[in-house]
């Protein structure tokens, strides 16, 4: 890795451990969006002699997690935001935060690195028709289950 972006990963750093500390029952989830928006707007990071000021990606967040079901439901965000949702005992979360230098704005464009099946299946999947894809389906469900994976884990 290039060390000229360590401040960009002490800036999430940072957040991510903000995020965590504000974290809690009852905690509002639009608030701990704003701590952690706050503390990663705190830090620059100096690329060829220019100084940027780290941002937020506005449309990634962290998430609730339950057992087999990666992304249960409720966001917390990186931004402050107006969810008033509260996390609640019992719930366990992934505070994740990602800091960029651009615009704070993720843009799906490109080859997809990741897939992941949703935890509900929808009737028109349980019933394919294709062999192969059965057989796909089958595969993804025995090694990976709702989990996220890559092609290339498939192609192994």
């Amino acid at each position: 890795f290039n060390p000229v972006f360590d401040p960009l990963k002490a800036a999430a750093k940072a957040a991510t451990e903000e995020g965590i500390k504000q974290a809690g029952p009852d905690a509002r989830l639009g608030e701990i969006g704003g701590w952690i928006q706050e503390v990663m707007e705190s830090h620059e990071v100096e690329i060829e002699k220019k100084i940027y000021t780290v941002k937020c990606i506005e449309n990634l967040s962290g998430h609730s997690i339950e057992p087999y079901k990666i992304h249960a439901g409720k966001s917390v965000p990186l931004i402050r935001g107006r969810e008033m949702d509260k996390m609640e005992e019992g719930e366990v979360y992934a505070v994740e935060t990602f800091g960029s230098t651009g615009k704070g704005h993720v843009v799906e464009d490109g080859e997809c690195s990741h897939y992941m099946r949703s935890f509900e299946i929808p009737d028109s999947v349980r019933h394919l028709r294709h062999p192969n894809a059965k057989q796909l389906l089958g595969f993804i469900n025995k090694h990976f289950g709702s989990l996220a994976f890559s092609r290339k884990w498939l192609d192994q």
